[in-house]
């Protein structure tokens, strides 16, 4: 009878996954530390006009947002454009104390550096945004900004 013999020829160390949850943590607090999550649920729907001439605000951080449009559930609150502030649903006395709250959160010295800017849907009527503009005046918000998107000739 014939006898087998076993390759006793063994291959190289195994490769060490020692360090390979180190590695996952550094991936994973990079992703953490970079994304940037929504900080504004919309309830209003906004379809921006479009501008021809249009300029991107420099700090995004003293930036007061004010939402106007159609709600974006109808059935539940109408079909009357409604102001948001932050996540909720608010009337024009809100904007004086949301705007005054924003200020405060902010360091002394960029407090004239804040910009409001509203995000107003295309097709809301004017009397609205007037009727903010003139709570803006109130409080001395005079640094307005309206957000638009840039339009894009096609000759």
């Amino acid at each position: 009878m014939s006898k087998f013999k076993k390759n006793n020829e063994k291959d190289g160390p195994g490769i060490s996954t020692a360090s390979l949850p180190d590695i996952v943590f550094m991936l994973l607090f990079f992703f953490m530390v970079t994304t940037v999550m929504r900080e504004v649920d919309l309830k209003v729907k906004i379809s921006q006009p479009e501008a021809t001439e249009v300029k991107k605000l420099e700090n995004k951080a003293l930036v007061c947002y004010i939402y106007i449009g159609e709600p974006s559930e109808a059935g539940k609150y109408g079909t009357k454009p409604r102001i948001q502030l932050n996540d909720a649903f608010a009337t024009t006395t809100d904007i004086g104390p949301y705007v005054e709250e924003f200020r405060a959160s902010k360091n002394e010295a960029e407090v004239p550096l804040i910009t409001t800017s509203m995000k107003v849907d295309s097709k809301t009527e004017m009397g609205i945004v007037t009727e903010v503009k003139q709570e803006l005046r109130k409080v001395y918000a005079l640094k307005l900004n309206y957000s638009t998107r840039e339009r894009l000739d096609r000759n």
